[in-house]
């Protein structure tokens, strides 16, 4: 039986895990987690923030998806979104799903990301 959600892998060409770092620790104020040794030696990097765990993996052939995407909670949406855009970082609001305020941004190498707060 599930019991959660572990985390969610995204993917990121090789040779960006430093922009990937300023964009997920600096930028939305996330952790950076050690990768285990044998998984270390592949690249990549690890995020979490609260229970929100997001891996990247390096994909030499790496394309990021137009439309899947992680769905991450945020306090303070309003606030988040301007730390974003004066970040650099694009914030896109969609006030299509009921009961919740959201947008879309993307982090430097193109993976589609959802921020939002309302019901659960």
């Amino acid at each position: 039986m599930i019991t959660g959600l572990d985390h969610i892998q995204l993917a990121a060409p090789p040779g960006t895990e430093d922009a990937l770092r300023a964009f997920y620790v600096d930028l939305l104020g996330m952790t950076e987690r050690p990768k285990p040794p044998a998984l270390a030696a592949r690249g990549g990097c690890w995020f979490e923030a609260g229970t929100a765990h997001i891996h990247l993996g390096i994909d030499p052939g790496h394309h990021p998806s137009k439309k899947s995407h992680p769905g991450i909670r945020v306090t303070g949406i309003d606030t988040f979104a301007a730390a974003l855009t004066a970040g650099g970082a694009p914030v896109t609001w969609d006030d299509n799903l009921p009961g919740h305020r959201r947008f879309f941004s993307v982090d430097p190498v193109g993976n589609r990301l959802e921020f939002l707060t309302g019901e659960g």
